[in-house]
């Protein structure tokens, strides 16, 4: 069957767009064509220590989470930390793990990671670059090995770093902006 219905001469109301207005005080979509295009948009990756960067998709600052890619171009130990909230983890490119646990993320692979986990990333000798798409919810802390906090991340600190390299390279902050929900 086509568009129209034959029989009535009116299009199919299945092949109708919703005709009502979106919920009042609904934020717009966020839309990215090239969000999984690793080698692309370089002034996207934001700088968060040396050979690691991230690339922010989603700022919900509104819900306390937030969803971006992490680059790492340094074989090691990126960080210890322990996590508020829920993580989901899909690794693109690369391979890392947890010194905590006997797996290994490698291309394809997703890892859940519960609240209140405290774990080690590492990404091993070999791996040029690493590339995952994390959703954090909450903010982690970073430990050292008895737990004892060193330092935080979180939606907001994520936000005002985004502000401060698109601001510096002359994007402006209204680009990390664009993404805070």
């Amino acid at each position: 069957m086509n568009q129209l219905d034959r029989n009535a001469g009116r299009m199919d109301p299945a092949k109708q767009p919703y005709a009502r207005p979106q919920p009042f005080g609904m934020m717009p979509d966020i839309f990215a064509p090239g969000a999984l295009d690793l080698d692309g948009d370089e002034q996207s990756w934001v700088p968060q220590a040396e050979g690691v960067w991230f690339r922010p998709l989603v700022l919900c600052v509104s819900q306390g989470y937030y969803v971006n890619l992490l680059r790492v171009r340094n074989s090691g130990v990126l960080s210890r930390h322990r996590h508020a909230g829920p993580v989901h983890a899909i690794t693109l490119r690369g391979r890392w793990h947890y010194l905590e646990h006997d797996w290994q993320a490698v291309p394809g692979a997703y890892a859940f990671e519960p609240p209140g986990e405290t774990h080690t990333l590492v990404v091993p000798d070999g791996v040029d670059e690493m590339v995952t798409l994390f959703h954090v919810t909450g903010g982690y802390v970073y430990v050292d090995p008895e737990g004892r906090a060193m330092g935080y991340e979180d939606v907001f600190t994520k936000l005002d770093a985004a502000r401060a390299h698109y601001e510096a390279i002359g994007l402006g902050a209204a680009h990390a902006e664009s993404l805070m929900r």
